[in-house]
């Protein structure tokens, strides 16, 4: 019988172990994805196909204007742009990608937002949507930004009875200025910001971010010609205010800031440029005792928006 035992068992001595193989290999894989995400799948293909046609699609233009599609790239980005609100169309996942913390989460919230597309797509495909940027696998497409028009910013107050409020920003190039101009009109009661076309911050993700979520009540207004839409504004009987270092009222003195007001805030490097500063009716100035020279656009778009508010309440 022994014999026997030791034919059956096939060799002699120590038998070599399977070094927890087949214990990994019962483990769970997660759970499967969404059939947009499996290759071969008809869903995929049919995905695949309409994120293309998404991206190459020119992009209409409306009363006021569309900006451009935009790519947000890489997963600590990516990531960040879904936690604070920013509008996305589609979250493309590179196939075979390491799924670590970020990638899970980027798919908890897209799964939780709803209305966002989920995309896989092989990596020469990602490096050609992004030109080239390490991507690390996640990109995320946000849809073009639909801005208002100069006159709709009136209007809105009009049509609520009451005097507006519009913050100017000239020559502001700095996305995160131009949420944080947005987050403090929103703050202080105000009827939206008014940019324009050419050398201006458009409402990029960067600038949805620095909204905090803002952005997505308080209207932006882009205008081709930015002194053209101050005279505009100018013959309803809207007050155009500019900060100016060297201004000749401080915004404590200025009694206009209590009725239709546009806020007109320039550049932190060079100010107001010079045909909107001869437009403005006014120039007024931030008393800064500490000795600064200038503040950042948002900051100082805060500060005259709070005397606005002050004066009206």
């Amino acid at each position: 019988m022994a014999a026997n035992n030791r034919r059956m068992s096939g060799k002699k001595g120590a038998q070599v172990g399977s070094g927890g193989q087949r214990r990994r290999g019962l483990e769970g894989k997660g759970p499967t994805p969404p059939a947009e995400m499996r290759k071969g799948h008809k869903k995929n293909r049919v995905a695949n196909a309409k994120a293309k046609q998404a991206v190459r699609r020119p992009v209409a233009r409306g009363r006021g204007g569309k900006g451009t599609s935009e790519m947000v790239v890489g997963r600590n980005p990516v990531v960040e742009a879904l936690r604070e609100g920013v509008p996305a169309v589609t979250l493309y996942v590179q196939q075979f990608i390491d799924n670590d913390e970020r990638v899970r989460e980027a798919l908890q919230l897209v799964a939780d937002r709803g209305g966002v597309h989920l995309m896989e797509a092989p990596r020469p495909e990602l490096d050609r949507m992004t030109n080239g940027l390490n991507h690390q696998g996640l990109v995320l497409q946000v849809p073009p930004y639909e801005y208002a028009h100069p006159e709709d910013l009136a209007n809105a107050a009009y049509d609520h009875g009451e005097d507006p409020l519009i913050v100017a920003l000239d020559g502001v190039t700095d996305p995160r200025n131009l949420g944080a101009a947005v987050r403090s009109v929103s703050a202080f009661g105000g009827h939206g910001v008014l940019v324009p076309e050419r050398r201006a911050a458009g409402m990029t993700a960067g600038a949805w971010k620095s909204s905090a979520g803002t952005a997505a009540r308080t209207p932006v207004a882009r205008c081709t010609n930015l002194t053209r839409a101050l005279e505009a504004y100018k013959k309803q009987g809207i007050a155009v205010v500019g900060l100016a270092a060297d201004g000749e009222h401080e915004i404590g003195e200025l009694a206009a800031l209590g009725g239709p007001v546009v806020i007109v805030v320039g550049s932190e490097g060079k100010g107001l440029s010079r045909l909107v500063g001869e437009t403005c009716d006014y120039r007024v100035r931030i008393p800064m005792p500490g000795g600064a020279e200038s503040l950042n656009a948002g900051v100082a778009a805060g500060i005259v928006l709070y005397e606005a508010a002050r004066r009206r309440a």
